[in-house]
């Protein structure tokens, strides 16, 4: 919980998983993701037509990609940037009497 207190006192930080950073790694794993998965279909054109199978197949890759990742970063939040994140340590005035 952050203080409201004017000037907080940090009494320290701790590493987490850069979620903003994430974003292009979700991009790469889902793209691969798809593309293994429809590496054997036939070649098709499109007319800018929406094909209801590839925008399911699309949205089963971003699904697949973002369990593996959620499952990483829980599992071995090592391999993924980091930021420090202050922790605040309650004063007198933050603790309730």
């Amino acid at each position: 919980m952050t203080s409201t207190n004017q000037d907080p006192h940090i009494g320290g930080y701790r590493n987490e998983v850069d979620h903003q950073k994430l974003g292009p790694a979700l991009v790469i794993a889902s793209s691969l993701v798809l593309a293994i998965r429809t590496a054997r279909w036939s070649p098709t054109h499109s007319d800018g037509l929406s094909n209801v199978e590839w925008d399911k197949e699309v949205e089963h890759s971003i699904r697949i990609a973002k369990v593996v990742l959620s499952q990483l970063t829980g599992r071995s939040p090592e391999l993924f940037q980091t930021t420090k994140v202050p922790w605040y340590v309650a004063s007198d005035e933050d603790v309730p009497k």
